[in-house]
């Protein structure tokens, strides 16, 4: 069974008379990586400073790790790991001097520390930059600086904030590589907010839909296609091994009340609804078949298909 190490119950926050946060539930169980996606200002980032306690709530409850955010927010801290979109370092100090000034904050004995970022340094890729001020770094050099300053103490749980702003493809893609392997090799627990789909889906277990400050959709990208997709229906592509003569291509229009779009005299395109009558025919026939592919629906779809269900409710 596994273990919940975040459990939000009831959150609501309000600034002024605008709602950020409303009535939001949320498990996230330890060791998974958990994406919060949705629009600018859907409440995303209120979440997050309401889980570490930086910011105060009008009702509702946050257990980080058996620990309330709201009145033990020194405990909830202390075991969780904080990377903001915006990532603050001391420019006129090298990257190691950085993480030892972290690890001296967090009271960590000075030669643990020295060890340990050094280790952390070579982990993120920037031991070859380890003496250069960060001045000097890139902003995918800074984010993974940040990754490294987050994980000096060793944290339980990093929550990481729009972690690819800025940074090329190439450093989005060593940065979600990172994240990967320090769940895989750690144990750790990634929160990771954004607003950039493909990365979110190319990542994280399971993802959480907000809008207007509600949490409306929560699951695997399979079982949110499933929830979303289930009554509606999916177009199949079959290529045959052969052409399809006229009359054949006759008969297969009969037999699916012209459901059928002929791409080539190889290549026919039908709905789901009429698979089996398709394949039954298929099969009377003795045609071969050389590419069957289902028509799959990714993140992109799923999260414009319920933004518009969504959007004139929420």
């Amino acid at each position: 069974m596994r273990e919940t190490i975040v459990q939000i119950e009831q959150l609501h926050k309000n600034y002024g008379e605008t709602t950020a946060v409303r009535n939001l539930s949320l498990d996230i169980q330890r060791g998974e990586i958990f994406g919060l996606l949705g629009p600018n200002g859907a409440g995303k980032s209120t979440t997050i400073l309401s889980m570490l306690g930086l910011t105060d709530i009008h009702s509702g409850t946050i257990h980080v790790s058996g620990f309330n955010s709201q009145t033990e927010p020194i405990q909830v801290k202390r075991i969780t790991g904080y990377l903001p979109d915006q990532v603050g370092f001391y420019e006129d100090m090298s990257g190691l001097e950085n993480l030892l000034l972290t690890a001296r904050l967090n009271n960590i004995p000075e030669r643990r520390a020295l060890a340990h970022a050094h280790d952390l340094l070579q982990q993120v890729y920037l031991h070859y930059a380890k003496d250069d001020n960060v001045r000097t770094y890139s902003r995918g050099m800074k984010q993974r600086l940040g990754l490294a300053d987050i994980l000096i103490k060793d944290p339980e749980i990093i929550i990481m904030d729009e972690p690819t702003l800025g940074i090329d493809p190439k450093g989005v893609q060593e940065l979600l590589t990172l994240i990967k392997q320090l769940r895989e090799h750690k144990q750790l627990t990634v929160l990771l907010s954004s607003h950039h789909l493909e990365q979110v889906q190319s990542i994280c277990d399971r993802i959480g839909l907000f809008m207007n400050g509600s949490l409306f959709a929560v699951g695997t990208v399979e079982q949110l296609r499933e929830e979303l997709y289930q009554d509606k229906e999916v177009k199949i592509d079959v290529v045959f091994e052969q052409e399809l003569p006229p009359s054949l291509k006759q008969e297969l229009q009969d037999r699916t009340e012209r459901n059928v779009e002929f791409l080539s005299d190889t290549h026919v395109r039908l709905f789901s609804s009429y698979e089996s009558i398709f394949f039954e025919w298929v099969h009377r026939r003795s045609l071969s078949l050389r590419q069957l592919v289902k028509q799959g629906y990714e993140l992109q779809d799923i999260y414009e298909q319920y933004f518009t269900e969504e959007g004139d409710t929420l």
